[in-house]
């Protein structure tokens, strides 16, 4: 039996940090949907990033690590949001490989 692995992805096989734009964000909560784990919906109906230990970030600009088992969720979350307001970038160089600012 011959078994076939995915191929890592440059930027999966490196830490990658996502952080939301709330100055952008509609609210819609698509991305708690997809990545509850990450994301988050404060009183203020704005989507904030979550620490590890589950504390809502809301400092402007918070940044939170993306989990590799998460990645395929936060990316949808960047790709689906209606905002575009949901950036993932590489914390080595912080370049974004992942919405609206991707390169």
């Amino acid at each position: 039996m011959t078994v076939q692995h995915e191929a890592v992805t440059d930027e999966s096989a490196q830490s990658l940090e996502v952080w939301i734009d709330q100055d952008l964000c509609t609210g819609d909560g698509i991305c708690v949907q997809y990545a509850p784990d990450v994301f988050e919906l404060d009183i203020d109906g704005l989507a904030y990033v979550k620490s590890a230990d589950d504390e809502l970030l809301q400092t402007a600009g918070a940044t939170t690590p993306v989990p590799l088992t998460l990645l395929t969720d936060v990316v949808d979350s960047a790709k689906e949001c209606p905002g575009d307001c949901i950036h993932v970038r590489r914390v080595s160089d912080r370049v974004e490989v992942y919405g609206p600012d991707a390169e």
